[in-house]
């Protein structure tokens, strides 16, 4: 979702019309590049029952099958050269023209006069309503932050499906609201072993989100392409594993277009290897992201700002030399510095309470939480 945020941020800057095209039995158009054969259909006179027929497609069933796809966007300065796209499309592929973007893969898209917000408000709202929901009072943090979870702690769950279903819904919704992003992260680590306290975190969240079905990710037509980034971590965060969460946010032109909220995947010694990795991390996504822009033909600003709350992770960076405290992170430190010498990044020291990833590291009081909300580029919709 990540391409198709920055696609949409893009238009609303450069206030660009987006259309949308839907091609028609998309799935017949898949070329396939193995030998597949199958066996053949009923109805069909054959000279030998040994003979099989060789797939030139991918049809349903086959792995390969999810190499098309139906769903188009289109948008760019030349209006005549996208009608010409259009009909190109529609002579190879016979698709439908659904007009100026509005729904797209579940994300609802409404226009403004100052810019464009993306939310996926009706999925709230269906989500809310098959959990029974609606009618609970709201409240006001994603998670309790007075509340410690862990593993293998309390009455197991009769209906493990039942868990396991809302934490995928909830996962889904982070695509526009990384406010829950941390939570849902921290939720899906039980999935294997649910208990009731667990479930009673969910069904925490699904009380928040009741509290703003509409909130989204708002992209203001006003200001330039420029791109910023935070990353932050909690060391030792996990209680039964002591491994650390990362946590980093990448803006485009004020708007969040890339976030993440993971558990490393191995034990940091100190909190200053813990920032590193989470360093790592929001680097090694600029890069992805720096050539996706080039790919598109949009200019950003070089080098790209990345935040972080940690001296001793910058110092890290910084320095050329290596040293027995961090000779077992070195490939992290190559990567890094390597990257900041090509002048790809640039890093900056930021104190605790101006880090905005941290809303992706850990639980929040409510006042801290709504203070970094109220700088993430999020709102709510206006009724429709």
């Amino acid at each position: 979702m990540t391409t198709v945020r920055s696609l949409i941020g893009i238009s609303a800057k450069k206030r660009w019309q987006i259309s949308q095209l839907d091609v028609n039995n998309a799935f017949l158009h898949g070329d396939l590049h193995e030998e597949v054969y199958m066996q053949t259909p009923p109805g069909l006179e054959v000279s030998s029952p040994q003979l099989v027929c060789k797939l030139n497609k991918s049809l349903y069933g086959l792995k390969q099958a999810t190499i098309y796809v139906d769903d188009v966007l289109l948008t760019g300065t030349d209006s005549e050269e996208i009608d010409q796209l259009k009909a190109f499309l529609h002579d190879k592929f016979k698709i439908k023209d659904l007009g100026q973007l509005h729904y797209f893969l579940g994300l609802g898209i409404l226009y403004m006069s100052d810019g464009i917000i993306v939310s996926q408000r009706k999925f709230v709202l269906d989500l809310l309503k098959d959990y029974e929901c609606l009618q609970c009072p709201p409240l006001t943090s994603p998670l309790d932050p007075t509340i410690k979870l862990k593993a293998k702690d309390g009455v197991p769950l009769s209906n493990l499906t039942f868990y396991r279903k809302l934490i995928g819904k909830l996962n889904f919704l982070t695509n526009t609201r990384l406010d829950i992003a941390y939570g849902v992260q921290h939720l899906s680590q039980f999935i294997q072993d649910p208990r009731e306290p667990h479930l009673k975190a969910v069904y925490h969240m699904l009380r928040y989100l009741k509290g703003d079905p509409t909130m989204g990710l708002y992209f203001s037509n006003e200001g330039d392409l420029f791109v910023a980034a935070y990353c932050d971590s909690d060391w030792a965060a996990c209680p039964n594993s002591r491994r650390s969460v990362s946590g980093y946010i990448v803006f485009l032109g004020g708007s969040p277009i890339s976030w993440k909220s993971k558990k490393q995947e191995t034990i940091s010694l100190s909190s200053a290897e813990a920032e590193y990795k989470a360093l790592r991390k929001v680097v090694g996504e600029l890069v992805w992201l720096s050539r996706l822009l080039e790919e598109l033909t949009v200019s950003i600003n070089l080098p790209i700002p990345v935040h972080c709350d940690s001296l001793s992770a910058l110092h890290i960076a910084r320095n050329p030399v290596f040293h027995k405290s961090t000779k077992h992170i070195e490939v992290d430190c190559h990567f890094v510095r390597t990257k900041l010498q090509e002048g790809l990044i640039s890093l900056h020291h930021i104190g605790i309470g101006q880090q905005l990833a941290d809303v992706l590291t850990k639980a929040l009081t409510v006042i801290k939480h709504y203070s970094v909300l109220s700088k993430l580029g999020v709102t709510s919709s206006p009724p429709t």
